[in-house]
């Protein structure tokens, strides 16, 4: 018994190594000064599953190295940047795949969250991937204007799962990362 219990943990630790985030790349909207990059570097470190940052002052992004096997929360990244003063102009994601089919307009499991493809051509991702997030508090107005019109689908004016958007997406209310590639 404790040998298939051993077995059945060792295939979930694999399971869950194999689909998670592994760093991002933060561009700030509205950092003017040193200080401005200051005050929100000091606000990601805060965020328990960042292991390092690194800063590009002359391009405002910040990169954020995650540490293994974390449960990443991309809406805590928003509102620690938001918390500081500004707001998210592009948050790129690289996350490990392990042989992960997606299609245009499709929820997909990942990590423990559900990422709604949007603008791909069907295909299967493997290995380390970027991902752009692409929610309202995520882009400018334009391009989630743009984005707006790529969908029928509910959730992505709600952000969250809504009965509408798919058979069998449950529960309503779950949060919806939509991304592009």
């Amino acid at each position: 018994m404790k040998t298939i219990l051993i077995a059945i943990a060792l295939i979930g630790a694999q399971f869950t190594a194999s689909a998670q985030y592994k760093k991002a790349a933060l561009q700030a909207a509205g950092l003017t000064c040193a200080m401005c990059s200051n005050a929100t570097q000091k606000a990601l470190k805060t965020l328990p599953f960042v292991e390092s940052i690194d800063t590009d002052l002359n391009t405002t992004t910040f990169i954020l190295i995650f540490k293994p096997n974390a449960k990443v929360d991309l809406d805590q990244i928003r509102k620690k940047v938001e918390g500081a003063g500004f707001s998210v102009a592009t948050l790129k994601v690289t996350a490990n795949f392990d042989q992960v089919k997606v299609e245009n307009d499709t929820h997909i499991p990942f990590a423990g969250q559900t990422l709604h493809f949007m603008n791909v051509k069907p295909q299967v991702l493997t290995g380390e991937r970027e991902v752009t997030v692409i929610d309202k508090d995520f882009v400018s107005a334009k391009t989630y204007k743009k984005f707006s019109a790529q969908t029928k689908m509910s959730c992505y004016a709600t952000g969250t799962m809504a009965d509408c958007c798919q058979p069998g997406a449950k529960p309503a209310g779950k949060r919806v990362y939509h991304v592009t590639i």
